[in-house]
């Protein structure tokens, strides 16, 4: 079991999450990380420090190729595809808990009257409310 990355979510998730979205079209690191931004309405933003390593792992493991000059565009392969629908039941968890994940920020912020004062708001304190309603909302185990 991997230790999670940050906010909860597993490595080996997030793992899946990329393979996942590489898989529907080649990306780059960069676009992983926005796709997961939009995806949980900017709540979490997977860190570049552990995309990108990943990917090069995925590399290394040949799940993905990658382009050879910066921004290194990914691509699944053969191998990636056989690991992806091996897996697909907890990839698609993953992707389903973040959507929803995604959807209930919306709602809060709606609610909250964020969705128009947001830009206007102190960031910081905005993303603390998110993260302790966004914990509350996480099933436990």
């Amino acid at each position: 079991m991997t230790a999670p990355s940050s906010k909860g979510v597993a490595e080996d998730d997030l793992r899946l999450v990329a393979l996942s979205l590489i898989s529907e079209a080649p990306r780059h690191g960069y676009d992983v990380i926005q796709t997961v931004e939009k995806m949980t309405a900017d709540w979490f933003l997977p860190s570049p420090n552990v995309v990108h390593p990943m990917l090069a792992n995925l590399v290394e493991e040949h799940c993905l190729t990658a382009s050879v000059d910066p921004p290194r565009l990914f691509t699944i392969t053969d191998e990636g595809r056989a690991y992806l629908e091996q897996h697909r039941d907890r990839a698609d968890a993953v992707l389903n808990r973040l959507k929803a994940l995604g959807e209930r920020v919306t709602r809060w912020r709606q609610a909250l009257g964020f969705a128009e004062r947001q830009k206007e708001a102190d960031a910081d304190a905005t993303e603390g409310l998110l993260d302790v309603l966004a914990r509350a909302a996480m099933p436990r185990k």
